[in-house]
């Protein structure tokens, strides 16, 4: 059918012309979704708001041979202006934005749908720390891709854990037999902090404490990178705990 209805999340967008703007969007059913919205930028246009990064929309699309056309857009979550008033909000869901743009593909995916939509919503309501909302969404995200990491048992050769020594090219602790040298090593409380955060074990990730923050931070930015194969460009601006 060229019309079709979906909700979607606005992941970026950039002007067209004098008044329009191409929207780029992860749908719950029609995977990325790359669309123009004419007239948006105009003052007067009735669903500009709507398509900006960080909203999700109830969106009508006309198939096109390139891009499709927005013809109707309607807000289901509008958390554009939460997030942009706080700095660490905004950039942690920059991060979040660009991370789902990399991973997801026109076929998409609803579990990162759903997980993207998830985290931006926590994220406005500010039920946890953005640094931490951001660090279990990454690891969530790519567990969905296929690049889920291992806290506990070796990555390598499946023994027993808890193992320390962390290798983000490896798929997360390896045992000290096959340790590249020079890896390091992390505490077991960041590797338990690591595990709660991918799981979504709140209790524990809101009573750990800042040093172990940090450290997994680093931990999940460099796994992050390392399966993207890219640099997250909005990654260096998140605010991290000292």
């Amino acid at each position: 059918m060229p019309l079709y209805r979906d909700e979607a999340v606005v992941l970026r967008t950039h002007k067209l012309g004098e008044a329009d703007r191409i929207v780029t969007m992860l749908s719950r059913s029609h995977g990325k979704i790359r669309a123009v919205a004419k007239g948006v930028r105009r003052t007067g246009s009735k669903f500009g708001a709507r398509l900006e990064p960080f909203m999700v929309a109830d969106v009508q699309l006309y198939e096109g041979r390139s891009l499709d056309i927005v013809t109707q857009a309607e807000s289901l979550g509008s958390y554009g202006s939460e997030i942009t008033s706080d700095y660490g909000k905004y950039t942690a869901a920059s991060v979040m934005l660009e991370t789902a743009d990399k991973i997801t593909d026109d076929d998409g995916s609803l579990q990162q749908y759903l997980l993207l939509v998830g985290a931006l919503r926590s994220l406005a309501r500010g039920e946890h720390d953005s640094s931490v909302t951001l660090d279990s969404y990454l690891l969530r995200a790519l567990s969905i891709a296929g690049w889920a990491p291992s806290f506990i048992d070796c990555a390598v050769t499946g023994a027993p854990g808890p193992h320390t020594v962390f290798v983000p090219q490896l798929g997360g602790v390896v045992a000290d037999a096959v340790a590249p040298p020079g890896s390091p090593r992390l505490e077991l409380a960041t590797l338990s902090l690591l595990g709660s955060l991918l799981t979504g074990e709140w209790d524990a990730v809101e009573a750990s404490e800042e040093r172990h923050r940090s450290q997994a931070s680093g931990v999940v930015a460099a796994y992050t990178q390392f399966h993207l194969e890219r640099t997250l460009r909005s990654l260096q601006h998140v605010e991290r705990s000292a």
